[in-house]
């Protein structure tokens, strides 16, 4: 009963800080532009600059972790 009354206090609140909030019109906007796709196209990788970051042993091997089992 207590959450009842603390609920309802709430509502009671809650529509009073509403009657503070003008009425207002909705606003439509009429636009051409529906469903507008865009080229699908990637990036070009260059893979010297992602070896940048890789670690890589003295024979030039890059050097990945494998994936651990759980």
């Amino acid at each position: 009963m207590k959450i009842e009354k603390e609920a309802e206090e709430i509502l009671k609140k809650f529509s009073k800080a509403l009657e503070n909030i003008p009425e207002l019109e909705e606003t439509h906007y009429i636009v051409d532009n529906v469903n507008l796709t865009r080229p699908d196209c990637g990036e070009e990788k260059n893979s010297e600059k992602i070896l940048r970051n890789a670690h890589v042993d003295e024979n030039g091997n890059v050097i990945a972790e494998k994936s651990k089992w759980k």
